[in-house]
């Protein structure tokens, strides 16, 4: 079975539920006031069955309907029940023909990346030519993405044409190939009630993924933790279920959310998993004003206030532009949407704009940026990063590359999370970013790889320049080295990469320094007789070595201290007690005799045994403790092992 949705489409008293009727035999009008009214209002809902052959076996395809109103004071139910569908259902009344609301529709739907459709010209036998109704039709749907749509003549009183309707939506929908699997679920809420001893339940229609029984969701714009109690399809209940596909979910956790500001689900929210991020007031859009719109159309003013249809919910917003320009008819620009609160975008999803009071569409668009800053909107790398998307709304190489080159380095994990490509998409677009050395992957962390070499590069130099400039050292402290180049790391963990991808290509890191593996530490000849002296005085009491101001009481003497030590010719215990390493060595070897022989050792002991003093024992025990040889207990040592 094959899941797809169709939608109609069309003005007010057209048809559409009536033929949505004789399609599926159930009347999609289900409140008093439509019944009363005779027009739709709210969106309606159906479900169609189909026989149709995929590579030559029968199947059947499984088509949840959705049935818009047609009347321009509901235009906005409408946009809500369009959004994630796999086809249009264009109804066009052969007596009226083409009307405001026909045409406001089709910009609608191509706003939002509709590309099929089939027409169904209805009342044709009220028409006065039906093939002049027809070809009217015909005239308005050129230059638009359903130029060639197939149209097929209907009545419903009489029955014409519904069969030949449902064999072309089996022939239209059986060439589709199923909305696909990305991973990232999303149901976009059309309705919210509650059921007498079910509890919450909301519906619309899944994209992106899949929901189970049990899995726990989060609520957006408001990020609100819930439960899928359980999952219904049609009046079928469900394990689990699928994108592309008309879902009721009954949630646990969370209850209807009646009033503004009140904590809960309503229509417009969308359920989803909580490893998308989350919402955000400020989007970076492109946003298109129809071809069809007359070039007299007045323009989009920097700063405007509009209402953004996305999914099912439509958001108070204002409009800025890069340069201050405004928007005309046939135009397409680069604009920042600031909401008056949160929404939850991806990027490449596409929306539609209407004016405040909810009369005119005036433009559709897709999102390139959908975590953007009011702060850097105007800044050069955020001009050029959507320059490159504008355009590309569904090329994730370009998006992949876009982010790397204006983020400079990101978590795989986390690279375009909030977008309409799958895991797998990304990778491949990674690995192939890779191979033409746009990128660098490192583990976990992929790199823009001319940041990378240029931040790698000035590593490098710094570590250079201390060789350079002091030859007696062991190399740079990596303190040091983060300090200089961390206000250039995006993220905390690229210096740990940097430091191992240096390991792996000329350099060796000691400690908590880093040096070029060739480099030899070299004592400039004004502190060899320091050294000299540093040495004799060390080993004329080996075991109780004078203190740090006694052999060490100048600048001079630090240098050459220092170099005994980032040499391993001197062994610091504490700020005060140096040991010669050969001393080290021994005093060492003489307590592992010592306390192998007596079985323990306390400090008194062991000073008494070596001729040492406290200051010199006592630090010096504890480094044995800290390596490893011995291991205290109470006041007295062991051997660790």
């Amino acid at each position: 079975m094959k899941h797809f949705i169709l939608a109609t489409a069309g003005h007010v008293d057209h048809g559409k539920s009536a033929l949505v009727k004789a399609l599926t035999g159930v009347d999609p009008d289900r409140l008093p006031e439509e019944k009363a009214r005779g027009i739709t209002i709210e969106l309606g809902f159906s479900h169609l069955l189909l026989p149709s052959t995929i590579n030559h076996q029968p199947s059947t395809l499984s088509i949840g309907i959705v049935d818009v109103p047609g009347h321009e004071d509901f235009v906005k139910n409408m946009v809500a029940g369009v959004g994630s569908i796999d086809l249009a259902l264009l109804v066009v009344a052969a007596d009226d023909g083409w009307m405001p609301q026909t045409e406001e529709h089709l910009q609608i739907l191509t706003y939002l990346g509709v590309r099929r459709a089939v027409v169904a010209l209805t009342k044709i036998d009220l028409a006065k030519s039906e093939d002049a109704a027809e070809s009217e039709v015909r005239a308005k749907l050129a230059g638009t993405a359903f130029h060639d749509a197939p149209i097929v003549r209907t009545s419903v009183p009489t029955g014409r044409g519904i069969e030949e309707l449902k064999a072309q939506l089996a022939r239209e929908f059986g060439s589709m190939a199923p909305q696909a699997d990305i991973g990232k679920s999303r149901l976009a809420v059309d309705r919210a009630f509650t059921l007498r001893g079910i509890g919450t339940v909301v519906t619309g229609t899944l994209t992106g993924g899949t929901f189970r029984r049990g899995d726990a969701v989060v609520i957006q714009p408001t990020n609100i933790p819930a439960r899928i109690r359980a999952i219904q399809s049609h009046n079928h209940e469900l394990e689990e279920i699928g994108p592309g596909v008309r879902t009721a979910l009954n949630l646990a956790d969370v209850a209807i959310a009646r009033d503004k500001g009140q904590r809960g689900v309503w229509r417009g929210d969308v359920i989803t998993l909580a490893d998308f991020g989350n919402a955000s007031d400020v989007i970076d859009v492109a946003l298109t004003r129809s071809s069809r719109l007359p070039i007299t159309t007045r323009a989009l003013k920097h700063g405007s206030a509009v209402r953004v249809h996305h999914g099912s919910r439509n958001s108070l917003a204002r409009i800025f532009f890069q340069s201050g320009e405004d928007l005309r008819a046939r135009e397409t620009g680069i604009v920042q949407l600031r909401f008056d609160s949160p929404v939850f975008m991806f990027a490449g999803d596409q929306f539609v704009v209407r004016d405040v009071s909810g009369q005119s569409t005036l433009a559709g668009g897709v999102v390139l940026d959908p975590d953007a800053s009011v702060k850097n909107f105007r800044s050069g790398a955020q001009r050029e990063f959507l320059d490159q998307r504008m355009g590309s709304s569904e090329n994730v190489s370009v998006f992949v590359r876009t982010q790397l080159a204006r983020g400079h380095a990101t978590r795989r994990p986390a690279l375009l999370v909030k977008s309409r490509f799958s895991r797998a998409e990304i990778s491949a677009a990674i690995s192939e970013l890779s191979k033409s050395g746009i990128a660098v992957e490192l583990g976990d962390l992929i790199f823009d790889a001319k940041w990378w070499a240029d931040f790698r590069e000035n590593a490098i130099s710094k570590i250079e320049d201390e060789h350079r400039t002091h030859p007696n050292r062991i190399g740079l402290e990596l303190a040091r080295l983060r300090s200089a180049v961390g206000g250039e790391m995006p993220l905390p963990e690229v210096f740990d990469a940097l430091i191992s991808e240096l390991c792996k290509n000329g350099f060796v890191r000691a400690g908590e320094t880093i040096q070029r593996a060739k480099h030899q530490p070299t004592l400039p000849s004004s502190l060899q007789a320091v050294c000299t002296r540093i040495r004799a005085a060390l080993a004329a009491k080996p075991f109780d070595p004078p203190s740090r101001k006694e052999f060490a009481p100048d600048a001079t003497s630090e240098q050459a201290l220092r170099f005994l030590c980032d040499t391993g010719e001197v062994i610091k215990t504490t700020d005060d007690v140096f040991l010669g390493s050969k001393e080290f060595a021994k005093m060492r070897d003489e307590v592992v005799k010592f306390i192998r022989a007596k079985g323990y050792a306390s400090v008194s002991d062991l000073r008494q045994a070596l001729g040492s003093s406290r200051r010199v024992i006592v630090p010096f025990l504890e480094r044995l403790d800290h390596d490893g040889v011995t291991r205290r207990v109470g006041d007295k040592r062991t051997l660790a092992h």
